[in-house]
Formats: structure tokens, sequence, C-alpha cells
């Protein structure tokens, strides 16, 4: 069954997406300089929700009314029991997209969110997403868009048709079945010396790549209907039509000076006016393979005032460990050394304030840091955040609803660890994000807050009804005494080094 060329026979894997965050999508647009008119109780939909993992923790850690959209009765039927969970109201509809352009019913929108959809439908489903914001996106509203990007995928594409015709025309079986003997097909032409694949040797590369997927992912990702890699120049053409500019990318690291593309590619990207074809040359320099984009109907610069008032009242709380601070970032053009100098006092500032957190403007009028400029700090504290040790603090008008929230959605995503290996994210409300909670940590989380005094105990006897054991160093434990042995290591790591995160952004 298809959906606008969107395969629906088989449920999406489980996944959470960060960008999707309305913090997150507010974060990108002032570190890009961009006013927008994103509230911090927004009106917000997402379509193509998946199994609306993200929809229903940014539902549960912020304000605002937040709606879904996909067309799979069975996803959408998910996200409804998930969505119960949290108290709140969550509008989760199961429309085709132009069924829902249609509606009347709906309020104006300050975001409108699609990850993972635009590539892989269509031409009458994007239109439909067109239409849906050019209806429903409020003036100053911002649309996040995620996309293959053909500049880094033509070598790869020969390859994907091979696999999507081979599975529709020989394969026999059901859709795993034919799955498999379409990668063993192209595997063999592999094998056999194809000239295609001694002149792509990324192809090669990518096909084992795509052997360590499970076959939701590899349904969804490469064997739709329809599956169009495509460049920035037709999105942002096709969304010009909705009255929407590009503002900036969602992912920060791509944005930042010197960060964000090759020393090489700063002269010309600056030499580049036209804001079109300095994204498309970003993306060669980069040999770009994916797009997360934020559009918004109507940008406006920030003053450089207004810049420092926003950016001096950003607040950043830690989440990472403490003890292990991060030395390097993964950027997109390699990884990016930290200067002791610079990161050293803002790492050491912010493991000292108080409950890990600290304000841009305060922070710099503390002089604690010395002569570091405000454009460093700021950096800085971009870098990190995209290291995943520290987050900016919500900016929600509901504090305490979020927490009653988030508090809730997470005793069930923990009830599920017990049986549930998918859901390895929980609600973290003070940050008004997802943070990655592993099936083991909730499963102690579990047990501690049912009151048992022996944790270890608790999981061991919860896996070993399950037949299950757990991976230590890479290697599945065989025997009860190394399961026992690897569980109370790693409960003594998450007592030391995880509760008092976990307590921090509003989990514990």
């Amino acid at each position: 069954m298809w959906n606008e060329g969107y395969r629906s026979d088989i449920n999406y894997t489980t996944q959470y997406f960060t960008e999707l965050s309305p913090e997150r999508i507010r974060l990108s647009l002032l570190a890009a300089g961009i006013e927008h008119s994103v509230p911090r109780n927004p009106d917000y939909l997402e379509l193509g929700f998946g199994q609306g993992l993200s929809l229903v923790v940014h539902a549960a850690t912020n304000a605002g009314r937040f709606f879904g959209n996909d067309f799979n009765p069975a996803q959408a039927a998910h996200a409804m029991q998930l969505a119960a969970t949290t108290g709140r109201s969550v509008g989760v509809m199961e429309d085709s997209f132009d069924e829902l352009a249609r509606r009347t019913d709906l309020p104006q929108f300050d975001v409108i969110a699609l990850h993972g959809i635009w590539s892989w439908i269509n031409d009458a489903g994007r239109a439909a997403i067109v239409d849906i914001a050019r209806r429903m996106l409020r003036p100053g509203g911002a649309l996040y868009v995620s996309y293959n990007v053909v500049t880094g995928w033509a070598p790869m594409m020969p390859m994907r048709t091979l696999m999507a015709e081979f599975e529709k025309r020989a394969a026999q079986g059901d859709l795993g079945q034919r799955i498999t003997q379409s990668l063993e097909f192209v595997g063999r032409l592999r094998d056999a010396d194809s000239r295609y694949f001694n002149q792509n040797p990324r192809a090669g590369q990518h096909l084992d790549g795509i052997r360590k997927h499970g076959q939701e992912y590899l349904a969804h990702e490469y064997y739709n209907a329809e599956w169009h890699p495509t460049d920035f120049a037709a999105v942002s053409d096709a969304l010009a039509e909705a009255k929407l500019t590009f503002a900036t990318s969602a992912t920060i690291l791509e944005t930042l000076p010197g960060i964000g593309a090759p020393g090489a590619a700063t002269e010309i990207l600056a030499s580049i006016t036209d804001p079109v074809l300095r994204e498309l040359t970003r993306d060669a320099f980069l040999n770009q393979m994916f797009r997360r984009d934020l559009f918004v109907k109507g940008p406006r610069t920030l003053s450089q005032l207004d810049f420092a008032r926003r950016s001096d009242a950003m607040r950043f709380m830690l989440t990472g460990d403490a003890e292990k601070r991060p030395t390097s970032v993964k950027t997109p053009i390699g990884d990016a050394e930290l200067r002791p100098d610079i990161y050293g006092p803002i790492m050491d500032a912010i493991v000292r304030a108080q409950n890990c957190t600290v304000q841009l403007g305060q922070l710099l009028a503390s002089g604690e840091l010395g002569k570091l400029t405000h454009a460093q700090v700021w950096q800085s504290l971009l870098m990190l955040t995209s290291s995943g040790y520290i987050a900016p603090v919500s900016q929600s008008t509901n504090p305490s609803g979020d927490e009653t929230a988030a508090r809730a959605l997470n005793k069930h995503l923990m009830d599920r660890a017990e049986a549930d290996d998918c859901l390895n994210i929980l609600a973290a409300p003070r940050l008004g994000v997802g943070i990655s909670v592993n099936r083991i940590e909730q499963m102690l989380m579990r047990a501690i807050k049912n009151g048992e005094k022996q944790p270890v105990d608790a999981v061991f006897r919860s896996l070993d009804q399950a037949g299950q054991r757990i991976i230590v160093d890479g290697t599945q434990t065989e025997t009860d005494a190394e399961t026992r042995d690897g569980l109370t290591a790693m409960y003594e790591a998450f007592r030391t080094r995880r509760v008092d995160t976990l307590k921090r952004v509003g989990i514990w």
C-alpha cells in the first residue's frame, strides 16, 4: 500500500530527532541572526511523524498545541497511545497530505516540520505539502524540511535502482525476503568485477553499510515507489510558492565560521551573493548527502543589538559527563579540535555554576572567562551543544506542566523498556527535547523508582525471563555470572555518572 508514493504496508522504525524541537528550531534561527515569529508556546504540526516519538516528546516538554499527521493507521495509533500517557491533548491525524491541505478545522501553525518525507513521495505529495505550508503556516513561522541531496547520492543512485527493481521484478517471498534477495543480487554484481562498482567505490562501501540496517528501515529508505534525491535549488523554488525563504541549516555546525565548509571554500562562498547558488556551492564542497533546512515565511535579519540581547539571555545546562570533557567535535569537514585556552575556561565555568547552568551574558560579565569575546563564547557554546556536552535550557511558558507531562510519558517508556529495545529516549522537560537513555538505564531507573533494593537483580530477572543477554565491550554475555557482572558495572556507571544529569534535566 502506498500513499503519495510512500510505503505504508510496513511500519517505520521508532526514531527521535532533536532538530524538530521548537527549542532547537529557535536556537538555529538565532544562531543565524534570523528574526522570526515562533513563540515559546507554538502551534506546531509534524507531517509524516512515523511512530510519533518526536512529536509526543516535544508535546510533553514544550508549551503550546501540537498536531501530527501520518497516513499509516498503525503508526497513528501508536502515536495516540504515546500521547495519551502525557495527559496533554495532541492532535493525531491519519490524512493524506492532500486531504490535510483541504481541512478547515486546524489552526494556523507557527512551526511545520517534516523529516525524511520530501525525497520519498511523489510530485503530488510535495505539491500538497507546499499547499499546507501556504495555507497553514503563519507569517513569521518556520518550516523544517530534510531531504536526500543529489550531490552526494549521485554515485549510489544506479545501485539503488538495481536494488528496487530486482525486489519488484525478480525476488520472491515476503517483503523482507525480497529485500534480502535484492541486496544479495547487487552484492554479486559488485563481486563480479562490475565496472560500475570499480569506478564508484563509494557505492560498494554504501552497500556494506546498508546491510547493517533492519528491514523496516531499508523498506522505507530504499524500496519506496518514489525515491528522489534532489538539489537545494529545487526545494527552494518549490517552497517559494508558499512564500517561504531559506533561513539557515538546522544543523548548526554547518553554519559556523571555519566549521561549516573547508577552509578553501570560505572565500568562494563569501563571494556569492545569491543564497541559492551559495547553498548549491556549499553542497558541492561538502559532497552533501542529506540536508536539514529551515525556511521562514517572511524572515528578517536581527539587528546587532537584538542579537546580542537574545544570545546573552540564553542559558545552557551541562548534559554530558563533567569528568569526560570533549576534546574535539565531529563537523561536516572532519573533527574540529577544541582549543583548551578557549573551551577549558568555559567548561570550568559550566561545571562550577549552580545546577551546572550558565547564562551567556552573566558568564561574560563575571570576568571569569578573561579576554574571551562574545563571539568566541557564543560559538563555543554552540559547538558544545552540537557535541551533546551541554544543551540550551527550555524557554517554555509552562515549565510545571511540562514536567508533569514528561514524567508521565517517561514512566510509560520505562515500563515498555522491559520488553522493547527501540525507545532509547526519555523526555527532558527542562530542555524541551528528548535525550538518549538506553534500555538498561531505563530498566535500572524503573527498578529504583519501584522501590527495588537490588536494582541489578530486578533487571537481571527481567532479562532472564525474556531469554536475553547484554552486550559488554561489543560482545554478548554467555553466562548468568557474566550478565550479572556486566549489569553491576552498568549500574555503577549509571549511579555515579548519569543520575545527576537526569535529575538536572528533569527526567529523574
